[in-house]
């Protein structure tokens, strides 16, 4: 037990650490080759952030572990909400730009009903559902950079996303460096993560689908953590806003996706209909607050976080 803790806790610690490595390296060669600043908010951050989840997810589907595979996304987007979210706005109350984030927002309710109601109904992610999230990622990216090029307070959120990784590698070879040595430390972290989460499962008696849910989720997450309580200590507490939507877009649509089209991906039984009702009652709560323009305050993120605390409790029942 105490080796799978380990196991867990050093494969964490990869993840978080390369994780911020990766996409520090990507951002500077992205600048170096002079890709815009739009351009690198969009894709580069959005995906580096969610690098964790997509390379636990894989590596728990071969490794035969769907409960984790899954959970670890519908938990990463669960927690980014009323977890991380809601410690950002306990820092500094966020007002919220409608016309900046309402797209977004509306736009991950969707797909979360979306996916909600494919697994429901067919019992798996198949090969051809992953085609199709993919699909709706480029297609997303495709969207919103042919709408934001005209400018605009979403194209100057998404262009502020890129600096939340500042500062970045100034020489090239440094920059591939980061990289590389970034994506090294993800694949050796995803793999002790994933092998120790399974074993403290077993040894627990506690489903692969709830340590999914949980430890899995929460440390995969462990980047969006980083950079949205930065940028909130910075005063863009907007831009942390934007990073988190944008983050469970990708979750679902590139890292479930990809995921399903090398492995698919069997609905775990034990998966309750309360995991999904917080994976969409979480988007749809972030949406309203985008769409109305209100001032998130403390004490919403304090409800925010006492709802987080009310899943844990079905999760394990204590």
């Amino acid at each position: 037990m105490m080796e799978a803790v380990l196991f867990c806790a050093v494969g964490l610690a990869l993840l978080a650490v390369g994780g911020e490595g990766l996409v520090r390296g990507a951002v500077g060669i992205a600048r170096w080759a002079g890709l815009s600043e739009l351009m690198i908010g969009l894709t580069l951050v959005g995906f580096g952030t969610s690098m964790p989840e997509l390379v636990t997810s894989l590596n728990a589907a071969a490794a035969g572990a769907p409960g984790i595979a899954l959970g670890n996304v519908l938990g990463s987007n669960i927690g980014n909400i009323l977890l991380v979210f809601a410690l950002v706005v306990l820092i500094r109350p966020v007002a919220v730009d409608r016309a900046a984030t309402g797209r977004d927002g509306i736009l991950m309710v969707a797909v979360s009903a979306i996916l909600t109601v494919l697994c429901l109904i067919t019992g798996e992610i198949s090969r051809l559902s992953g085609a199709l999230l993919v699909a709706g990622l480029l297609g997303y990216l495709v969207m919103v950079w042919r709408q934001e090029r005209a400018g605009g307070p979403a194209a100057d959120l998404h262009k502020e996303e890129a600096h939340t990784h500042d500062p970045v590698p100034q020489a090239l070879w440094i920059s591939l460096l980061f990289s590389a040595g970034g994506l090294a430390m993800l694949v050796l972290g995803a793999d002790l993560l994933v092998q120790g989460a399974v074993s403290i499962a077993r040894t627990a008696g506690v489903s692969e689908t709830v340590i999914g849910l949980t430890i899995v989720a929460i440390g995969t997450s462990l980047p969006e953590l980083v950079a949205t309580l930065v940028a909130a200590l910075k005063g863009r507490a907007d831009v942390a806003f934007g990073s988190i939507v944008g983050s469970n877009l990708y979750n679902i649509l590139g890292i479930l996706g990809i995921t399903a089209l090398f492995q698919p991906i069997p609905i775990p039984a034990d998966l309750a209909m309360t995991d999904w009702l917080a994976l969409v009652g979480s988007a749809v709560l972030l949406a309203v607050f985008a769409w109305t323009g209100s001032r998130l305050s403390r004490r919403e993120a304090a409800v925010m976080l006492a709802l987080y605390g009310c899943y844990l409790w079905t999760l394990f029942g204590v």
